[in-house]
């Protein structure tokens, strides 16, 4: 499966503007109610808007002219508490839409959030984390800009001109057919340039989320950009990143812009073409002087929403490009699903695998494997680097599932277990293991929901009993000592003990090492040694490593190379087979 978003937004066909609005409006389905409201007062606001004009022609016509002063002095008095009416119910319009619009957002974050944790590994292989941290963030918030702002205006807008081209076109058919027509002119102009102006957002938005990728990695990397003293080519990189979105934004800048000046034209078109032929109509005698002063402010209320719209719609078509950003996360699907099958096949083996092929980007590293790891073995991978040690051992884990084959656990296929299932009977130490910001505590339980509510003192009580009491030993503040998720407060070494206790602590049945011990001191190694004796004896233990003392007492060796896993026939063999590799290669 392809996971590459940029890919699939450049290669899949777009959906049209209104089923991708649709579709994003059903994230707010259950605002159904207030959306009616809202809906229901924006109307409302516009009739009272609308109301206006009329009574200014009425009034000028049948007091203004006729020098009744009282009559002036009622309508304006009736004008006064129309437009509060209209004041009170703006302010209700863009109180429900805020409320709306922020629980929208919260919605839409939650449900990219839940998305992106069922997606597998090779998800995020594919994709950069600061474009995918772009999308949760500034993606969601012109959205959530949108609907805050301007689709109450954009609705509002939508109305008061329905309302003014019906009350034109009632009040004289042929001046109202002629005050429309540049109107026709601007829905064709929109329609014809609307998809060009969203591709320019687009593009800007996914340069966007190029130069958030970019800062990510300068930031996460910057120890060895100051050890290796290349501010130089990080800064190139940047500022090459930073030259596209420069560029993305000024195309995206112009053709936003665009439709303002032009929908001034056409509107100072439309009262051109009112004035001149209402005062035509005027000598004529079939026109009255407070009519053309009506008809001049509903040209203006047709035509200044207009104005309204160019910017509107432009704020439209950015929230649609950041929803087609969205909608590709929302669109993927994990291909490591669970399947219903019951059936189990008597073995002695914890781990099976059977004719398993594999490979990244269609190229294969694993070739036709054939395997069994028993159970209460322990088991090691070696070989040279890049040869597959730890891609079986993820296949084992399932961050992958292999191109063809099948991987047995406990006689079953192991995609038929649930991912909790799974994760309760295999413990994995990454080479480069990840601490979440808070206490050594919170890591070595994370994901551990038999202890989640433990005190302090229970936990302590748990470590004793698993004998990890003398690694918890190596921070000064024991349980409490602060960790943050870049791990700079406490070493490489630390960070890979914490990941060994809560692995351990997990009473894993298999327990994969992926160079555990790269970052350990010889005395801690030893340490960790002993604990890894000490688990019981039914634990499988599954270790990678460049070291060769680490798997010196391992029950059975395997050489993993050129998409092959060969056992070795001793510890002895294992090193000869890798003098052999690197004196071929």
């Amino acid at each position: 499966m392809n996971y590459n978003l940029n890919e699939i937004v450049d290669n899949k066909k777009k959906l049209s503007t209104w089923p991708a609005l649709r579709n994003l409006l059903q994230l707010i389905a259950h605002e159904k109610k207030n959306l009616v409201l809202a809906f229901a007062i924006i109307l409302l606001n516009a009739i009272i808007n609308l109301i206006g004009p009329l009574l200014i022609g009425y009034t000028i016509d049948r007091y203004v002219q006729h020098k009744d002063y009282n009559g002036v002095l009622v309508f304006s008095s009736i004008l006064l508490v129309i437009y509060l009416m209209g004041l009170f119910t703006s302010y209700f319009q863009t109180k429900i839409m805020g409320s709306i619009s922020q629980r929208m957002l919260f919605t839409l974050r939650n449900t990219i959030f839940h998305k992106l944790q069922s997606l597998p590994v090779a998800f995020f292989n594919a994709n950069k984390a600061g474009d995918l941290i772009s999308r949760v963030n500034n993606d969601t918030d012109k959205i959530n800009s949108f609907f805050s702002q301007s689709l109450m205006q954009f609705i509002g807008s939508i109305m008061t001109m329905a309302g003014a081209g019906i009350f034109l076109l009632s009040i004289h058919f042929e001046l109202g057919a002629a005050a429309l027509a540049p109107g026709l002119l601007i829905f064709i102009f929109t329609k014809l340039l609307s998809p060009w102006i969203k591709k320019k957002n687009a593009t800007n938005l996914k340069s966007v989320g190029s130069l958030s990728g970019e800062i990510q990695e300068s930031l996460d990397n910057f120890k060895v950009i100051i050890a290796f003293n290349r501010r130089d080519y990080f800064r190139e990189r940047f500022d090459e990143v930073n030259q596209q979105n420069y560029k993305t934004a000024v195309g995206a800048g112009l053709a936003n812009n665009l439709f303002l000046p032009v929908y001034s034209f056409f509107s100072g078109l439309a009262q051109l073409i009112v004035l001149t032929l209402g005062i035509y109509l005027i000598i004529n005698g079939s026109f009255s002087i407070g009519l053309l002063v009506s008809f001049l402010a509903y040209v203006t209320y047709f035509y200044n929403p207009l104005r309204q719209l160019a910017a509107l719609w432009t704020n439209f078509q950015v929230a649609m490009a950041g929803w087609d950003r969205i909608s590709k996360i929302l669109s993927m699907q994990t291909d490591l699903v669970a399947i219903n099958n019951n059936h189990s096949t008597a073995s002695d083996a914890l781990i099976e695998f059977k004719h398993v092929h594999f490979g990244y980007d269609s190229k294969e590293v694993l070739h036709d494997i054939s395997l069994k790891l028993s159970r209460g073995k322990t088991y090691a991978f070696v070989g040279p680097t890049g040869g597959g040690k730890t891609t079986t051992a993820s296949l084992i884990a399932r961050l992958y599932d292999p191109v063809n084959g099948t991987i047995f656990l406990d006689g079953k296929d192991i995609r038929t277990y649930t991912p909790e299932d799974r994760s309760k009977k295999i413990g994995f130490i990454l080479q480069e293991p990840f601490l979440f910001t808070g206490t050594v505590k919170d890591n070595i339980l994370y994901g551990n929901d038999a202890y989640k509510n433990y005190t302090d003192e229970q936990v302590e009580g748990l470590i004793h009993e698993a004998n990890l009491q003398s690694l918890i030993d190596v921070f000064d503040g024991g349980l409490q000592t602060k960790v943050t998720s870049s791990g700079n407060n406490i070493s490489l070494g630390q960070k890979q003990l914490i990941a060994f206790m809560r692995a351990v602590l997990r009473n894993p049945e298999i327990l994969i090492l992926d160079e555990a011990t790269a970052n350990i001191d010889t005395v801690t190694e030893q340490l960790l040694e002993d604990i890894l004796n000490k688990l019981p004896e039914s634990t499988t233990r599954i270790i990678i490593a460049h070291r060769l003392n680490t798997i010196e007492n391992a029950d059975e060796i395997y050489f993993v190379n050129a998409g092959e896993v060969i056992r070795a026939g001793s510890f002895n063999d294992a090193i000869d087979k890798l003098l052999h590799n690197k004196r071929v290669s």
